[in-house]
């Protein structure tokens, strides 16, 4: 036994693998379908702490791959802002204990600078609320008629999504109000049956995004979220033990949730540009009747 008392089979690993890199950037909730499942027909998708651990590896990986300029350029405009955070100190000191007056660095003059800052914003909401309803979220989990009615709203919000202008704002047009707004929908997609990325892309579709901007900012936006599950989760690993046997099929799972994940952020942004979400709605719409057809039939 490994991972906390979870098998995991070569076949298990890969299909596991798709489906995370599948549900997770595509818009129809990959933890409402893991709810159904494990409600609906039983099935057993527990993944043992390891290899949820490798899973949110593979997410970022494929995120950081789509969008490995942009990353590398945030983190460089971060490290840069820290620093002028220090220099705006040093001058508020210089400014008080002598007679100069001179002017504080602002720290979004550039464009990636503000990026920074907005995702900055975004993530505080998004951290509050998750960590507020992780009691909540896994409670609804262990019932059918929750997912069901989010994977519905999931299905509307889309055919919003679908409807919406084109926007014609990047970074220096967004303003802190828009990332709070957008980091809270982020918060609340946290429940089973909520797309993480189609409620956040039609946030930020409605507040005026440009529609491959609004892709980019919410695939981007999701990484400290990402880590910060990945931190939780990493507190727990210290009992872990793996059988060598199984390490190739953890290894092979995350590098399949990896390239899924690749190709389902490709997709994503086709689908945006085209405004074509109304599949997925669709899909959505049925999956969650059908999950709530099952809650009252169990009943």
């Amino acid at each position: 036994m490994a991972c906390g008392g979870f098998d995991m089979s070569f076949f298990q690993a890969i299909l596991l693998g798709i489906l995370q890199g599948l549900t997770e950037f595509l818009p129809i909730s990959s933890s409402g379908h893991l709810s159904i499942f494990k409600n609906l027909l039983k099935i057993n998708l527990e993944t043992g702490i390891l290899y949820d651990v490798l899973l949110h590896v593979a997410t970022l990986l494929s995120i950081c791959i789509v969008y490995f300029r942009d990353v590398v350029r945030l983190i460089v405009e971060f490290i840069m802002i820290i620093v002028d955070i220090f220099r705006n100190l040093g001058i508020l000191f210089k400014n008080a204990f002598s007679d100069s007056d001179d002017e504080y660095i602002k720290l979004t003059r550039t464009s990636y600078k503000k990026f920074v800052v907005l995702i900055i914003v975004t993530s505080i909401p998004t951290g509050v609320i998750g960590f507020l309803m992780q009691d909540i979220v896994g409670t609804v989990g262990t019932t059918l008629l929750i997912p069901g009615l989010c994977l519905m709203i999931s299905g509307g919000v889309l055919l919003i999504a679908d409807m919406m202008p084109s926007g014609k704002k990047k970074p220096k047009d967004v303003t802190y109000l828009n990332a709070f707004s957008i980091g809270m929908t982020q918060g609340i997609a946290s429940l089973p049956g909520l797309s993480r990325s189609g409620t956040t892309i039609t946030a930020c579709l409605l507040c005026g995004f440009d529609r491959r901007f609004a892709v980019k900012y919410s695939f981007i936006m999701s990484i400290p979220a990402i880590l910060g599950a990945l931190l939780l989760q990493m507190k727990d690993m210290t009992t872990v033990t793996v059988e060598t046997t199984e390490i190739i099929s953890y290894i092979v799972g995350m590098v399949v949730a990896t390239i899924v994940g690749l190709v389902s952020i490709k997709v994503m942004m086709a689908i945006v540009q085209s405004k074509k979400f109304k599949g997925f709605a669709v899909y959505c719409l049925i999956v969650g009747a059908l999950s709530i057809i099952g809650f009252l039939v169990m009943l």
